[in-house]
């Protein structure tokens, strides 16, 4: 059972009036009311809103004792709840309307409404901070780049490489290919058919549900550990960032190592304390 303190509304953008989309909100509560603070979740590409709800749910009953921070999840054009596509799309080719520039507009728009809205206060006044996973990682850095001194703190689950084609894994059929490199479980037609799978899914070019464009990402991220993000009064904001559990994860990809480094150097991001 979801806790009462949740609202599930719709609201349209300022920015974007044809379309509505769907959120959860928690009002908080307690010693985390005053200073203001606001957690947003950001999905991934393949999940919803509602993978964040129980997370929500308890961090509010936890907190009902001590106090919680106000709550927000949504849902991106096209995807759970939302019905409505990115009005941006309309009269494009099919996935190539917009890109993650257009949703880290959209979801600052989102939270000025919200914090006029529901906390009754304007955006520059609260402590904001983003738990994110996969391509919502993404959203959550370029947001902190292009609006610093707004966030305080990033949590980061799982982010994707952005700075990357996905192309990981050796093309068996490259003049190069060293066939002993393989382990011994691994055949060459099973790495075909390893790369052919995770292409048709992750490759930027591949069309997704709520039609975001991927094919820039390089562009945008062309870096893991720059530029520096900074938060509130200059100073760099809380940055955690939380991998693949590297035991599990080797057993079950070859891409793991490729993980390991890109998790210990988007840390860099932010001041070494």
């Amino acid at each position: 059972m979801l806790p009462r303190e949740f609202v599930h509304d719709t609201i349209i953008l300022g920015n974007k009036p044809s379309a509505s989309i769907h959120y959860t909100f928690a009002g908080g509560n307690g010693v985390c009311k005053n200073p203001r603070r606001l957690v947003v979740f950001l999905n991934g590409l393949m999940t919803d809103k509602s993978t964040w709800l129980p997370v929500m749910a308890g961090i509010i009953r936890k907190g009902r004792g001590t106090g919680f921070p106000s709550l927000l999840a949504y849902d991106r054009y096209g995807q759970g709840l939302t019905e409505d596509g990115d009005p941006q799309d309309e009269g494009q080719e099919k996935g190539r309307g917009h890109d993650v520039s257009d949703i880290v507009q959209d979801l600052h728009q989102l939270l000025v409404q919200i914090s006029n809205d529901r906390l009754d206060s304007s955006l520059d006044r609260l402590a904001l901070m983003f738990v994110a996973n996969s391509i919502g990682c993404v959203i959550a850095r370029l947001y902190a780049e292009r609006y610093p001194g707004s966030v305080s703190a990033l949590l980061l689950l799982d982010s994707m490489m952005a700075n990357s084609d996905f192309d990981w894994w050796p093309d068996p059929d490259a003049e190069d290919f060293n066939v002993e490199e393989l382990p011994a479980d691994v055949t060459m037609e099973i790495l075909r058919e390893q790369r052919a799978k995770f292409a048709a899914i992750f490759a930027p070019d591949v069309i997704n549900k709520e039609g975001l464009d991927r094919r820039n990402l390089t562009e945008l991220f062309p870096y893991s550990d720059r530029p520096q993000l900074k938060g509130p009064e200059g100073k760099g904001p809380l940055l955690i960032v939380v991998g693949h559990d590297p035991e599990r994860f080797a057993l079950e990809s070859l891409k793991a190592r490729f993980w390991v480094n890109f998790v210990s150097v988007i840390g860099r991001r932010t001041d070494p304390e």
